[in-house]
């Protein structure tokens, strides 16, 4: 044994009352600080013995004091545990260990230099069920590890200065790790803030790690009863642990497996075998604080201040992912259709809708309330201006500019080439094409490169234009030929008038 461990517990309120509990039975809790006089007068009654203060600048200097233990909001404990290191004293930390990586990584660099303990309060490492499942993996019980995923979820209390992936996730996360004994090469996240804009009550990461195991945790603090399960997906067997279970039936080993029948997974389904814990049952709280005494003792704990560093690296990725899907879906107010693609570098304006299996290339600039139909191509560096629309099967090359409220009707073709051959590549000879305001082009009509189509000019379905058209002008045929005039609202316009039923005058530039 070594030196007598004489504790301060810092925060006795939601979480800290456990420990104190814990600390206590172990014989080794000294002194209870909390901000709380409320708290203090309770815990006062209950550990008569025990120290209380408000100052855990008192509780840090007592000279008996030679270990802190912290259960303050998330936040603080970097700045608490850090002042505890360097402060000479073995600190014990609730997860998570801090809030960024860097902070973590300075708490190990700190804590090595001090030659002091650094303990994750990740208690579901010490659970019985899971050191029960990891002696199954090591003896194979399951075959080759396949799938995990885990839900902690519950109505629980909603924390203003962690969500819920931070406040629930680290005890899944570190058992995930220590059951695959990789980390992971792809960490995706997805929240869903229900009660606040900036607070996500509901979150699921995904992770996959380099031998192809796959993991999900769900987390959500908006759920109508409390449920705790892991599930664990082998070759051979399954294994789930419902924690909210009675000990004989925590842990249940399920012989289903899939098997390959004909090239298709054909679904096995084997005995139900409860695992009873009783002879092995241990209160993990109790096996958590034991443990982080025996480290101070010089015993290797499970959860050291490298494997809180690892955690919370996950979590700054999951976090990671999900800040860009909320930054993506705040900056993007036009829509995209699954199918569709939109090159890096692109400029696409509100309101604007792009439908399925549609491609917009690099460089292209899209304005506002365009709506683009099925299989079009824009770009690269392709000019739509605002509220045009284009149909089905359109290709507008590099080179081609839509002016504001154009129509190009289903499968209109623009060139961008006089002479194209396929092995001579010409793309320093594209003839630009213009077409400008409010002009509409019919179905199935061929636009040469090289023109301009004139301000709510109106091209007939079929036709193919060779030469620039004017303002106004109503042309169809092969090659479209002048065969009267139209107005900006689309009606027809007799012979020699400039005026419009509906008021407009043709436009004269």
């Amino acid at each position: 044994m070594g030196d007598k461990i004489n504790l301060a517990l810092i925060g006795a309120g939601h979480w800290g009352k456990n420990l104190a509990r814990v600390f206590f039975k172990l014989g080794i809790l000294k002194v209870i600080c909390d901000s709380s006089e409320d708290i203090l007068k309770i815990k006062s009654k209950k550990y008569p013995k025990v120290f209380t203060t408000t100052s855990f600048q008192d509780a840090l200097t007592s000279p008996e004091i030679n270990s802190v233990a912290i259960a303050t909001p998330a936040e603080q404990h970097y700045s608490l545990a850090k002042k505890s290191l360097l402060a000479g004293k073995h600190v014990f930390v609730e997860k998570p260990l801090a809030m960024t990586v860097e902070e973590g990584d300075d708490l190990v660099k700190i804590s090595r230099q001090q030659e002091k303990v650094l303990f994750v309060g990740h208690v579901l490492q010490y659970h019985p069920a899971i050191q029960t499942i990891k002696n199954m993996l090591q003896e194979d019980k399951l075959g080759k590890l396949q799938y995990i995923y885990s839900n902690r979820l519950n109505l629980g209390k909603v924390r203003q200065g962690e969500n819920i992936l931070w406040s629930f996730a680290p005890h899944d996360i570190s058992v995930i790790l220590s059951l695959v004994g990789e980390e992971p090469v792809e960490v995706t996240a997805t929240g869903t803030n229900i009660l606040d804009p900036e607070i996500s009550d509901t979150t699921i990461t995904n992770l996959k790690f380099p031998s192809g195991i796959g993991a999900h945790i769900f987390v959500s603090w908006l759920h109508p009863f409390k449920e705790q399960k892991l599930v664990i997906i082998g070759k051979r067997n399954m294994l789930v642990f419902d924690d909210t279970a009675p000990v004989a039936k925590k842990l249940v080993l399920f012989g289903h497996h899939i098997i390959w029948k004909e090239g298709l997974p054909v679904p096995q389904k084997g005995e139900c075998t409860p695992i009873d814990l009783t002879e092995i049952w241990e209160e993990p709280l109790i096996r958590e604080g034991r443990a982080f005494v025996d480290s101070i003792n010089g015993k290797e704990a499970y959860t050291d201040g490298l494997e809180g560093k690892l955690v919370l690296s996950i979590l700054q990725r999951a976090q990671a992912s999900m800040d860009r899907k909320k930054n993506l879906s705040e900056k993007q107010t036009y829509f995209i259709h699954e199918t569709s693609i939109v090159d890096g570098g692109c400029d696409i304006g509100k309101n604007t809708k792009i439908w399925h299996y549609s491609h917009i290339l690099k460089g292209s600039k899209i304005g506002e309330c365009v709506n683009i139909g099925q299989n079009v191509m824009i770009g690269p560096n392709g000019l739509v201006g605002n509220n045009v629309k284009i149909q089905n099967n359109v290709s507008v090359f590099e080179g081609v500019t839509l002016e504001d409220d154009v129509f190009c009707g289903p499968s209109c073709v623009f060139t961008n080439i006089m002479n194209p051959r396929s092995k001579i590549p010409r793309k320093d000879e594209f003839k630009p094409t213009l077409v400008r305001q409010g002009a509409t082009i019919g179905a199935n009509s061929t636009i040469l490169c090289g023109v301009t189509i004139g301000k709510y000019a109106f091209i007939g379905a079929g036709s193919v234009v060779t030469k620039d058209i004017p303002n106004n002008a109503m042309v169809y045929g092969n090659p479209a030929v002048l065969k009267g005039w139209v107005c900006e609202c689309g009606l027809r316009l007799e012979e020699d008038k400039k005026y419009c039923s509906c008021g407009k005058v043709l436009s004269s530039s």
